[in-house]
């Protein structure tokens, strides 16, 4: 079923937030990446990069700067999920105030 080939995509505590990052900020080096999603670790933002990016919505370019740069975008492919983004977000706002009441 396609919702679950999505779900299996995009599975884990990270890489819809990953995606979120790059959707709302364009390119971003790990270091910005780090620092926007509070929580995640070195080693599991390396993961999650290099698993979007096998699947094709990630693109990393290094950039030939004295130190190496290194940047994460968006493909074409995955600016796609920027609809679903912010279907989610609208979502998560309206179950907020529903459930809480802010």
């Amino acid at each position: 079923m396609a919702v679950h080939d999505a779900m299996d995509l995009l599975n884990g505590k990270w890489k819809i937030s990953i995606i979120g990052v790059l959707c709302y900020h364009g390119k971003r080096r790990f270091s910005d990446i780090l620092g926007d999603i509070n929580g995640i670790s070195n080693k599991m933002l390396s993961k999650e990069l290099k698993d979007l990016e096998m699947n094709q919505l990630v693109k990393r370019m290094v950039l030939d700067t004295q130190p190496v740069t290194v940047e994460y975008t968006l493909t074409e492919y995955g600016r796609e999920l920027k609809t679903v983004i912010n279907h989610l977000s609208d979502w998560g706002t309206k179950h907020r105030i529903k459930i809480i009441g802010k």
